[in-house]
């Protein structure tokens, strides 16, 4: 009788270990598929940087629970107002000084970043910020700060500057998100209410 009570538990334990075993499993394939998901390019880009997917995971992880704890905003109409007319500014100097559009291009990017929320670290760190709610625009937020580092040294040529901007240009449009100022008056009505 003990031995058939031994054996029932070594039975139990293997399919508790099974069990475990599958869940980790399922938990590891569901993390992996979320992460492809939210960041698209940038999982494979930061996969082959680090060269292995449990460090990559980390990575993006930290990445997401870091700028879960921004407080990132969108901008009042006339702040977006503000920027795009700014834009469009630097975007006409463009003919006349190519390498000051692309200078002023990434200030203006910065300026944008910053209003939004976004710390002002070093490079890698804002693109690593950007990449968690803006995946689809951080491969254009590193070719143009690429190139405007080369503008730097004289080494970028008029067609690279104005890929810059073009680069520049896309992350700026993702990132300039106006409040609705309706939708924010609703919600500070029923704030009230509660």
């Amino acid at each position: 009788m003990d031995t058939l009570d031994s054996h029932t538990w070594l039975y139990i334990g293997v399919v508790v270990l099974l069990a475990a075993v599958a869940a980790w499993l399922f938990y590891q394939q569901h993390r992996s598929q979320h992460l492809q998901e939210r960041f698209g390019p940038e999982y494979h880009r930061t996969l082959s940087t680090v060269g292995d997917r449990a460090k990559a995971e980390s990575e993006l992880t930290a990445r997401e629970n870091r700028v879960k704890k921004f407080r990132l905003v969108a901008l009042a109409p006339a702040d977006a107002a503000r920027f795009t007319e700014q834009w469009h500014t630097i975007q006409g100097r463009f003919v006349d000084d190519p390498r000051g559009a692309v200078v002023g291009a990434e200030r203006l990017v910065r300026d944008l970043m910053q209003a939004r929320g976004y710390p002002m670290a070093d490079f890698e760190d804002r693109a690593a910020d950007i990449s968690v709610d803006h995946p689809a625009v951080v491969d254009n937020y590193r070719a143009a700060q690429g190139i405007a580092v080369r503008a730097e040294r004289n080494e970028a040529s008029t067609e690279d500057l104005r890929k810059a901007v073009v680069h520049f240009r896309a992350l700026f449009a993702e990132l300039l998100e106006v409040r609705n100022p309706e939708r924010q008056h609703a919600t500070s009505r029923n704030e009230v209410r509660t």
